[in-house]
């Protein structure tokens, strides 16, 4: 439990959904505030290797159950192992406050040069976090990068400026170069109502900044009647300009509820803007899948629910094309319209089935170097034979004309070359990240089953080659070799983008 005390930066806070209750989850370091998505930060220690950043949420430190923890692997030549790694928690010397029962530390992370130093940082979200008296209000840690990568020295804490009682401050993070004027990346943090922006002064190194302009708080996404709840956050340059844009994504809240819908601010010289709110959600990724040199947005809507409340569909992903002027895609009336896709599309395998959750999250990446960056779906409450919610993932491949369906491939628990066999609740696939800890220019696929092992969780890893991400060689890990307690932890519930 922690006192309330003001962060150490700059914040402007700028409201989502007045008075609702609801619920809310790159670049090189050395390269700070890059902008495309295929610009990755999560390179903690400056060498050029992409990190691997894992939450295990539901872990147990110190004996509190639920406290939480993550994991980072460090790449190199090899990729990644787990001899390369640590577990970092609020038990952690020097992270601020102290390992509690429910707290939920790594729940949504996110990473990115804040202080401009040239290795990337770490920001994990804790939205169980109690700030005495008020219970759930949330909070955020900052773990610095080095060039001997995470630890807990002088990390930051963040929090709201007032705390409210389940609002759950951390739900979901992203960092990106949304101004000019901010030499490092800003940190964007939600709550179950607000969004808030974060920069730090890399003069200062993590000093306060001037704060930013009152006129910000006019940002008010969501459509009247068609509010969103916040889920999760992607950044990419969708419409070239330079700078990032954000997408925050979630579900509706209102006359109708329930369905996935995203609001869109693009970075302008003047800083972020809300543009306006398109279809699609709650999951959500960015990457350039025409190689037009503009980000293309990717959403998943794993559900969707009629007028009785009941699904209805197995699971929709979206792809909103970027281009000059038009931004992410397709405001009502303007813009590209969206391309839509489910495992019924021609050319995709498998059948869509009520309760399969496809979509439920994504990640886009060049998985074999052409230069078009591949979507990898995770399906999550796909059923494998008789066995319920084991769960499966896809990967489609990018294209001079967009996404397509040529040689999309998709595997679960009984494909040849896959680890392990599919139980009920596994949902493998809760998690799907493309990653290249190598730095070979193919992204492989990791693949997490929050719910292997009655709930511990398992990461699968599948290398890529020169026709993508292959089974071949796949293996897993869990947080046991870090030091991480795995009973309960729910490894895999987040992994770094």
């Amino acid at each position: 439990m922690r006192t309330y005390r003001s962060a150490a930066v700059a914040a402007a806070s700028f409201l989502l959904i007045a008075g609702a209750a609801i619920a809310a989850p790159s670049a090189y370091a050395g390269t700070p505030g890059g902008t495309h998505a295929n610009d990755r930060n999560t390179d903690f220690n400056g060498d050029g290797y992409e990190d691997v950043l894992t939450g295990a949420p539901g872990g147990t430190v110190g004996g509190k159950k639920g406290a939480g923890y993550v994991t980072v692997q460090y790449g190199g030549p090899a990729g990644i192992g787990t001899s390369r790694g640590a577990v970092l928690s609020q038990n952690t010397t020097g992270v601020p406050g102290a390992a509690e029962a429910g707290d939920g530390f790594g729940r949504a992370l996110a990473s990115g040069d804040l202080d401009g130093d040239g290795y990337d940082d770490a920001v994990v979200g804790i939205p169980g976090e109690n700030l005495e008296p008020v219970t759930d209000a949330g909070g955020v840690v900052v773990l610095w990068g080095s060039a001997k990568g995470l630890s807990g020295a002088v990390s930051d804490w963040l929090q709201a400026e007032e705390p409210v009682a389940g609002a759950r401050f951390g739900g979901a993070l992203a960092a990106a170069h949304f101004s000019p004027d901010i030499p490092g990346d800003q940190l964007a943090v939600t709550d179950r109502t607000d969004l808030s922006l974060y920069q730090y002064d890399a003069a200062a190194r993590r000093k306060a900044a001037s704060p930013a302009p009152d006129s910000r708080s006019s940002l008010i996404p969501g459509t009247p009647g068609r509010e969103i709840v916040p889920r999760a956050m992607t950044t990419g340059d969708y419409d070239g300009n330079g700078l990032a844009d954000l997408v925050i994504s979630g579900v509706t809240i209102g006359e109708e509820p329930g369905h996935g819908w995203s609001a869109v601010f693009l970075g302008e010289v003047q800083g972020l803007r809300y543009d306006h709110d398109l279809r699609g959600g709650p999951a959500v990724a960015s990457g350039d899948i025409n190689k037009d040199g503009y980000d293309d947005l990717v959403t998943g809507e794993p559900s969707s629910p009629d007028d009785g409340g009941e699904s209805t569909t197995g699971g929709v992903v979206g792809v909103y094309y970027g281009s000059q002027g038009d931004g992410p895609v397709g405001a009502e009336g303007s813009g590209t319209p969206p391309v839509w896709w489910t495992q019924d599309t021609a050319g995709v395998p498998g059948t869509a089935e009520a309760g399969d959750g496809w979509g439920a999250d994504l990640s886009v990446a060049d998985t074999n170097g052409d230069g078009f960056a591949d979507v990898a779906v995770g399906a999550p409450g796909e059923d494998i034979g008789t066995v319920a919610d084991a769960g499966a993932v896809w990967v489609l491949r990018g294209a001079a004309d967009g996404l397509t369906a040529n040689r999309a491939a998709s595997w679960d628990q009984n494909s040849v070359n896959v680890p392990g066999v599919p139980e009920k609740g596994d949902r493998w696939g809760g998690q799907v990240r493309l990653t290249d800890p190598n730095k070979d220019g193919r992204f492989g696929l990791l693949s997490a089953a929050p719910g292997e092992d009655a709930g511990d969780g398992v990461v699968w890893v599948f290398s890529a080659g020169s026709g993508g991400v292959t089974a071949a060689g796949s293996w897993t890990f869990n947080a046991a070799p870090f030091g991480g307690a795995k009973a309960g932890a729910g490894y895999g519930t987040a992994i770094d983008e």
